[in-house]
């Protein structure tokens, strides 16, 4: 029987090859074939488990999207000039000093900045826990459509890396702007960072787009219980707050994040609900 691939699985591919194209034009050496056979192998992949309807493939965007994370790493450039960076500073110090952000946030002690380090944490694992709630729900017909989404919104952050080379503002401005409070969950994102983050790029925030891409996907996956989205937007938001009061981002990069959101709802509702 010729292989069906699902729509989810298509933009797999299609962002895989996206990738393997713009690095051979955009990085010099060796490390520009890469990604031509992982999107080599990624189709063979594909291609074998496409042959039938296994519930392995309902939690293959899982794996993928961690390779085509660490996958940016290729895009690394060998120096920087931070022209990026000291334009968004800028706008940061007017959100965090000018309208006060950091002293609201810290007002009552730990108990905020502890919150949001969570909601930073978690976002590792939001798409799984959406997974979930649309299976717990019995719409595992809609679960094509979640996980439709929550690519788009993440891949599409990946997507730009290339073209914004940039650093996180606690590593381009160590010394300033950080927050007065450390917390032990603060201690723990920053040791799983130092040890599995990327260094290509930090614009737009793949944060923000992914977690709200998520909420966006809940929406239109089970849309007799919306308030399953709208708790995950709610904490989408505290994740786009995080970003920019943990200095992991820029205000830019989350607010970029959060426009690519929206592309991941226009893209997911075009598709039919049945598939």
């Amino acid at each position: 029987m010729r292989p069906r691939l699902r729509p989810y699985e298509w933009l797999i591919l299609a962002y895989y090859a996206y990738v393997a194209i713009t690095a051979l034009i955009r990085i010099e050496g060796p490390n520009r074939w890469y990604p031509a056979l992982i999107f080599a192998a990624a189709s063979i992949v594909m291609a074998i488990l496409s042959r039938r309807d296994s519930h392995v493939r309902d939690w293959m965007p899982l794996g993928f999207t961690f390779g085509a994370f660490r996958e940016m790493n290729f895009f690394t450039p060998p120096t920087r000039d931070y022209h990026f960076e000291n334009a968004w500073i800028v706008w940061d110090r007017r959100v965090l000093d000018g309208a006060h952000f950091r002293a609201a946030i810290e007002s009552l002690g730990p108990l905020i900045p502890s919150y949001l380090e969570i909601c930073y944490v978690l976002v590792y694992a939001v798409a799984l826990i959406c997974a979930l709630i649309v299976l717990f729900n019995l719409r595992r017909d809609r679960l094509y459509t979640f996980w439709f989404a929550y690519l788009a919104g993440t891949y599409a952050s990946y997507a730009l890396f290339p073209y914004f080379p940039s650093d996180p503002p606690r590593v381009v401005f160590a010394s300033a702007d950080l927050p007065h409070i450390v917390t032990i969950f603060r201690r723990f994102n920053l040791a799983i960072l130092g040890q599995y983050g990327i260094h290509s790029s930090v614009f737009p925030s793949a944060h923000v787009s992914s977690a709200f891409a998520c909420a966006w996907g809940l929406l239109l996956a089970v849309p007799n219980h919306k308030r399953y989205g709208w708790i995950v937007a709610f904490y989408s938001l505290s994740v786009a707050i995080a970003t920019i009061y943990g200095r992991y981002h820029y205000a830019t990069d989350a607010v970029a994040g959060f426009a690519v959101s929206f592309f991941a709802f226009f893209a997911a509702y075009t598709l039919p609900r049945r598939v």
